[in-house]
């Protein structure tokens, strides 16, 4: 219990930190759908930094030094492990026949897959699903709050700060299961694997989006919607473009 609540308190100074440093780094009117922007803008150089000269780097080698084959059954493991916080949530979310599907393809997966490292489900008409507890207050009818960018963690927003500090205090076995030591360690490899499937998508958005920042938020932010809504999130009415083309209403 502990641990649940360090890692719970940690991430509401966190929230707290934001606010107070949000608010004193903002310079002119704010922009409405980001009114940390001064403030979101410094903590995102400061994390490319980290992932310019450590990340990035170990990544790199990572994918030099580790088979194919061993690098897709890491991710296939840490996929696995992430289930079963996805199958909380969607119970959570009253996504019964969701929940049975993932709760079959987390029995599979760990047993004939090896602990995961294969994904015998996802050939069997399992596919895997990504659901949070920043979904589910959002299905719950939670507002998201400000964007958020934080240290090494990267874009959230308020819920989804206090989402992830839930699914890491009750749901992810990593940190439930595992002294602090472990956890890091484990952390870390997840992390590095992650990022090591990254590196061509980033190679790409370095060398051709003029704002970055602005580029990860807007794709960010959208990329919530459409796993809130499953896919089908509802399409914005703009009355001045209805009434832009003048013969519209014309017979």
């Amino acid at each position: 219990m502990n641990n649940k609540n360090n890692i719970l308190a940690y991430c509401l100074l966190c929230i707290v930190f934001i606010f107070s440093s949000g608010c004193a780094t903002i310079e002119g009117p704010p922009n409405p759908d980001d009114p940390f922007e001064s403030f979101n803008r410094s903590m995102f150089a400061f994390n490319e930094n980290v992932d310019k000269y450590a990340m990035k780097p170990v990544a790199k080698g990572y994918n030099y030094v580790m088979p194919s084959f061993a690098n897709r059954a890491v991710t296939n493991f840490f996929s696995n492990v992430e289930d079963i916080v996805v199958f909380f949530n969607q119970l959570l979310q009253f996504k019964i026949a969701e929940a049975v599907a993932t709760s079959a393809r987390l029995v599979y997966n760990t047993t004939f897959g090896l602990l995961g490292l294969i994904d015998v489900a996802s050939d069997m008409g399992l596919p895997n699903h990504e659901e949070d507890f920043g979904q589910t207050l959002a299905v719950w009818g939670v507002d998201s709050g400000p964007y958020l960018v934080l240290p090494f963690i990267g874009p959230r927003t308020i819920r989804d700060t206090a989402g992830l500090a839930v699914d890491w205090a009750y749901f992810d076995p990593i940190f439930n299961r595992q002294t602090l030591q472990q956890t890091l360690v484990t952390l870390t490899i997840k992390y590095v694997d992650l990022r090591a499937g990254l590196l061509k998508a980033s190679n790409i958005l370095d060398e051709t989006v003029p704002d970055k920042y602005a580029f990860v938020r807007d794709a960010w932010l959208q990329r919530r919607q459409y796993l809130i809504y499953d896919g089908h999130p509802p399409q914005e009415f703009n009355e001045d473009e209805l009434f832009k083309d003048e013969n519209l209403f014309k017979e």
